[in-house]
């Protein structure tokens, strides 16, 4: 594991140009064809890979789907190692406790079913209360499933809906009449969903929207299923893993965080600097002028679920404004963190954005009408996906469909995410007026808020613990599942760090999971693997320390040091361990448990790094510029500290 880690450091970003193949809008039959070329590329690319174990259960074939799921996960960055069910065993498999996916202990389990596996249908003479006990007994048979999922695996899953059958018995009034297949697999979906929303980590892999995509009649040619039990046509597997691949590698946390935006030809029609705002194709006057409307609406959608919005523009600084500020523009300057309008190239520009937002060049998207600057971008500002977005009518559709802001959970904090950044601006220009650092962090009246782990903020903690990849000593990536287990797991500290400030709530910053055992343990963590949980010891082992890096050089660290101190010693642990896993990414804390007052004990050929810390009998709290209380959320799990 280690091993694997380390070699990151190696890893060169840059892809070759014949790699874009797996970028949306791609030519599946291509994919198929040169599946395995495909993949020896993609593993000589990289070695920084995030592993999982993901078991494919199927209603139907799936040797091919994982075949190509492999291709697509890989070039998110997740290297796959698959449990497949055998045909049509997707449910005995779990309800019988199949010994090799219980010893498989998978990470993520993929449901593969489709309406070829729905067992029964109403007929034409069926009434009300017989269409209303197939329907609940349709949904049992998964439910009851999902459930044995949830008590013996604790993972996330994945599940089909179903999709429209290819005919349709009743023609336009299949969705109308009670015994209507289409109205019942509509209603079953619903159920589907009401699930969904209900139960965190559940989440539903759109066939329906997808087939519909697709083409339902190539997408259910029945040939497919009869002769191979294929539950979709051969040529729309790249399109189906691709779809399910970004629903995994959000789920892993490895979601875009940002759109760079050109503006000239790209949220407008002409060039603002020559044709002035006034001349502009926005708006309703013009198809064309409609089509970037559109396009703008779609980004300030994208702006609501959390994706941060800039802009990156070859153009006077005043220019671009007043091409903002257009009256028919839906999106305005206030829209946006960053906007970079200026002679710099653009890969500079893409640089500093990346710099300001603290975030990696891999968590940004450019969208830009040039190829020209797109290439430039891929060749300059290597991480970044540049996709080759068309002409302005498909925008939309290729943003879309490329999944790189895949939902799987929408909490406050993302809603919130501009907001936050620009309000770190405003930090930013309050702290160019003082001339002490310190002085500086005083006034900006910090209250923080540290408690162990609480259900209120358990999809958020795990959502960090996926995404966090500079400021995080160990790089460990946990589910939901896992962090409500460390929750409840009386062998481990748990806490979590709220930071507020005049400018506004920075939400949950910081995690810290600790787990007390002895000195024995250290053999164990210096081949980063982690030992059995037990319920007592003397020293506490930090499995992770992690921070969002919008609230670095904010003290925030020592007010979490004080806290796990003070953690330590309620459990009577004098002795604390931290452990650095080096990546490509964490080099800045290379030395942050030296900054702790921690003392340096080894340094392996790896570049692990092993650190102590005892804690004195006069133990000085280190934060001085953050008012820290417990008093967070009410819950059952949590005390204050």
């Amino acid at each position: 594991m280690i091993r694997d880690r380390c070699k990151n450091l190696s890893f060169i970003a840059h892809r070759e140009n014949d790699m874009r193949e797996l970028e949306y809008p791609f030519d599946g039959e291509e994919i198929l064809k040169k599946s395995k070329k495909i993949k020896r590329a993609l593993l000589e690319e990289r070695t920084d890979f995030l592993e999982k174990r993901i078991a494919v259960l199927g209603g139907s074939t799936t040797h091919d789907i994982i075949r190509i799921l492999e291709l697509f996960l890989l070039d998110q960055g997740i290297r796959p190692v698959f449990y497949e069910s055998e045909y049509a065993q997707y449910w005995q498999d779990v309800m019988f406790d199949n010994p090799l996916l219980v010893e498989f202990a998978p990470d993520l389990i993929f449901i593969h079913t489709s309406n070829r596996n729905v067992t029964a249908y109403p007929d034409m003479q069926d009434t009300e209360a017989r269409v209303e006990e197939l329907l609940s007994e349709q949904y049992e048979h998964f439910q009851v499933m999902w459930e044995k999922i949830a008590d013996t695996y604790h993972c996330p899953v994945i599940q089909n809906n179903f999709e429209y059958p290819f005919y349709r018995l009743l023609g336009n009034q299949e969705a109308v009449y009670l015994q209507g297949r289409i109205r019942f697999l509509n209603r079953l979906n619903e159920k589907f969903y009401q699930y969904a929303r209900e139960h965190e980590n559940f989440y539903i892999h759109d066939l329906h929207y997808l087939s519909a995509s697709y083409g339902l009649d190539k997408w259910a040619d029945p040939l497919y299923w009869h002769m191979y039990k294929y539950a979709c046509c051969m040529q729309a597997i790249p399109a189906f893993a691709y779809n399910l691949s970004n629903v995994i590698k959000a789920v892993f946390g490895k979601n875009k965080k940002a759109l760079v935006l050109d503006l000239d030809n790209t949220l407008w029609g002409g060039v603002v600097g020559d044709d002035g705002p006034e001349n502009l194709e926005i708006g309703q006057e013009t198809p064309m002028g409609q089509v970037y409307s559109e396009f703008q609406g779609y980004l300030k959608s994208q702006k609501e679920i959390g994706v941060m919005l800039t802009v990156n523009s070859k153009n006077e600084y005043d220019n671009a404004i007043a091409g903002l500020n257009h009256p028919e523009g839906t999106l305005k300057p206030e829209d946006f963190v960053i906007v970079k309008a200026n002679w710099e190239p653009k890969s500079s520009n893409i640089n500093a954005i990346a710099q300001e937002l603290n975030i990696l060049l891999d968590s940004l998207v450019f969208v830009d009408d040039n190829p020209a600057e797109r290439e430039i971008v891929r060749a300059q500002a290597p991480g970044v996906k540049a996709p080759e977005i068309g002409t302005p009518e498909q925008y939309i559709r290729v943003l879309d469909h490329g999944g790189f802001f895949e939902v799987t959970t929408l909490s406050e904090d993302d809603r919130k995410r501009n907001e936050m950044y620009r309000a770190n601006q405003e930090r930013s220009r309050q702290q160019e007026r003082f001339a002490d650092y310190h002085e500086y962090l005083l006034s900006l009246e910090m209250q923080g808020t540290i408690r162990p782990f609480e259900a209120v903020y358990m999809a958020r903690i795990a959502q960090l613990t996926n995404k966090s990849n500079q400021f995080n000593l160990t790089t460990r990536r946990y589910t939901q599942s896992d962090i409500e287990a460390f929750a409840a797991n009386q062998g481990y500290i748990t806490l979590y760090g709220k930071l507020a400030d005049k400018f506004g709530d920075n939400g949950v910053v910081s995690v810290v999971i600790g787990r007390v055992g002895s000195m024995e343990d250290v053999a164990v963590y210096r081949q980063g693997e982690r030992p059995a949980p037990v319920s007592d010891g003397d020293v506490l082992h930090l499995e992770l320390w992690l921070m969002s890096c919008r609230v670095l050089k904010r003290d925030m660290e020592y007010a979490m040091m004080d806290s796990v101190v003070e953690a330590a010693l309620d459990r009577g642990v004098k002795t604390i361990m931290g452990y650095y896993y080096p990546t490509a990414k964490n080099a800045m804390v290379k030395e942050f448990y030296r900054d702790m007052g921690f003392e340096k004990t080894e340094e392996t050929d790896m570049g692990v790094t092993i650190w102590r810390f005892v804690i004195p009998e006069n133990y000085s709290k280190k934060n001085t510029v953050i008012a820290v209380n417990g008093k967070g959320e009410s819950n059952e799990q949590g005390r204050s500290i």
